[in-house]
């Protein structure tokens, strides 16, 4: 009997060295900010919250931004993701400067190119966990019977094929940050943002999903980037970058 992919995934350990390196020096730049400054204007005063962020991601690579509560790290990914624009500089994902496109142009970006993954997950209340994948391919151009069978894959390589007709609300919180999971590898995007995939998982589960994301760095030459406090994940990294009082500190490799 042929095993399903998450069961396959399963049997490989968290507890594990760092994957070998590779040479990205020629490798196409899929993410570039430059200058990137965040200030938010309440009523009181100015609060400055990203400082002058320069980060270059090379394709086919995972990027880890690392740093605790409150420096940024969420609203970092939130410009990268085209949901929020920078008081100051350039973002320029797959060699198109995104700072400069309308709203609706930034809408077709995203659908094409981009999965993007919320620490809340929101998820669709009232839909089951294969429509709220299927919404999000049929956005992006996939539907009917190949949606279908490209959501129950995606569910069954996050460890929940049976579940696929469970209301999202009937889920557990770790269910349904899989789900969230998968829905943002719909249509197998260039660049997938996370924040906090793995923050409601247990080490097996969050082992699922780092091996799905490599799976998809390393075969699709997907371009993720993830910001965590999770310790355990950070061996997955290709890069990883520290953010600090609204400053990126230098990236090691």
């Amino acid at each position: 009997m042929t095993s399903s992919p998450g069961h396959q995934l399963t049997q490989i350990s968290l507890q594990r060295s760092h994957p070998p390196s590779r040479d990205r020096s020629e490798s196409p730049i899929a993410i570039a900010t430059q200058a990137i400054n965040m200030v938010f204007d309440p009523q009181i005063e100015q609060v400055p919250v990203l400082r002058g962020i320069n980060l270059t991601v090379p394709q086919g690579t995972i990027q880890m931004v690392l740093g605790p509560s409150g420096v940024g790290k969420t609203t970092l990914l939130l410009i990268l993701a085209g949901l929020l624009t920078p008081t100051a500089g350039q973002v320029i994902l797959l060699g198109q400067e995104i700072t400069q496109m309308s709203r609706s142009q930034l809408t077709q970006f995203r659908r094409q190119h981009l999965g993007f993954l919320s620490e809340e997950g929101n998820l669709l209340r009232a839909l089951t966990a294969v429509e709220n994948i299927e919404v999000i391919l049929n956005l992006k151009g996939i539907q009917g019977q190949a949606a279908q069978e490209q959501a129950h894959q995606l569910l069954a390589a996050v460890g929940l094929a049976k579940l696929a007709d469970r209301l999202s609300c009937e889920l557990s919180g770790g269910q349904q940050q899989r789900v969230a999971i998968a829905r943002a590898l719909a249509g197998h995007p260039d660049l997938i943002i996370a924040d906090e995939p793995t923050s409601a998982l247990d080490a097996e589960n969050g082992q699922i999903v780092l091996e799905l994301l490599r799976k998809l760095a390393k075969q699709d030459n997907s371009t993720i980037v993830i910001a965590t406090h999770d310790s355990r994940i950070q061996p997955f990294a290709d890069q990883i970058a520290y953010l600090n009082d609204g400053v990126l500190l230098p990236t090691s490799q």
